[in-house]
């Protein structure tokens, strides 16, 4: 498995208040526990609302996480070409653009991310209602790789949502006590137009959310998803972070030293007994 969305806590690293919150600690030990119960092999440490630009806390966390982790962060404007390409060789992977709490400069924004992808082969990842994606669309058409939070938060922008995995924008299988809508009918909408679209993450710890991340999401993701399961549960993000694909051997055939072999029904315990027909049930 692995993680695509998980956000680490360090109250040792700057805390900002956002909209007057401010989250409990969550750090690597209590992440490891909560899923240790799964084979998490990887993931994505995602910088959050209430850690600003720090790349203090995200460094910490990606050494030691280890190579198969990467992190997307949050920059500002005047952060410098050697700012990325340090922060690359750290492990980050990607830019945060968080459109639902933090205001910003879009146009800015979309700037540094055409020279951040430019330089280290970085994508954005977009924390947004989904009814905006139509409003911000001129914007959203110049960024050359592109993943939405949180299946798009809302039913309204289902749609828009939909037209931009069409064109290969990947979308977060995250946050399902945040959103407002179906989430099999939509999971299944956005498997439907692009196999490849959906990346697993827990969201951990679901700071604000209405409920966080349940062992039964990843049953829902299966029912949905089935055979693509590998895929969504880890190969795709893989990918789509630029790390090596996982692979897995073929499950090998079982052999039976001592085969079942048929016994003949006038050979089965009781077979000369009068058999009784099943009751009829009105």
């Amino acid at each position: 498995m692995f993680d695509a969305h998980v956000h680490i806590i360090d109250p040792r690293f700057p805390l900002i208040e956002n909209e007057g919150y401010l989250p409990e600690p969550y750090v690597i030990d209590d992440y490891r526990k909560r899923m240790g119960h799964f084979d998490v092999r990887g993931g994505a440490v995602v910088s959050a609302s209430f850690q600003g630009a720090d790349q203090t806390y995200l460094k910490a966390a990606l050494s030691a996480l280890g190579p198969e982790w990467v992190g997307v962060t949050r920059l500002d404007l005047d952060a410098t070409d050697d700012d990325i390409l340090e922060l690359d060789r750290a492990g980050v992977r990607a830019l945060r653009f968080n459109l639902k709490r933090a205001a910003a400069d879009i146009t800015e924004m979309t700037l540094q991310a055409l020279r951040a992808h430019e330089l280290a082969g970085w994508h954005v990842e977009l924390y947004i209602d989904g009814q905006m994606l139509a409003s911000l669309q001129p914007v959203i058409s110049k960024l050359p790789a592109l993943s939405i939070d949180h299946l798009g938060m809302s039913e309204e922008g289902l749609p828009y949502l939909l037209d931009l995995v069409d064109r290969g924008a990947r979308v977060k299988a995250t946050g399902f006590g945040r959103v407002e809508m179906d989430v099999a009918e939509t999971l299944r909408r956005i498997h439907t137009v692009n196999p490849g679209a959906l990346m697993f993450g827990s969201d951990l710890p679901g700071t604000r959310a209405g409920r966080p991340f349940e062992d039964s999401d990843i049953d829902l993701i299966c029912q949905v998803v089935g055979a693509d399961m590998h895929a969504v549960l880890e190969d795709n993000a893989r990918e789509f972070y630029r790390l090596p694909p996982v692979h897995r051997d073929a499950t090998p055939a079982v052999r039976v030293e001592n085969p079942t072999i048929p016994i003949p029904r006038n050979l089965l315990p009781g077979a000369d007994d009068q058999t009784r027909p099943l009751p009829v049930i009105e």
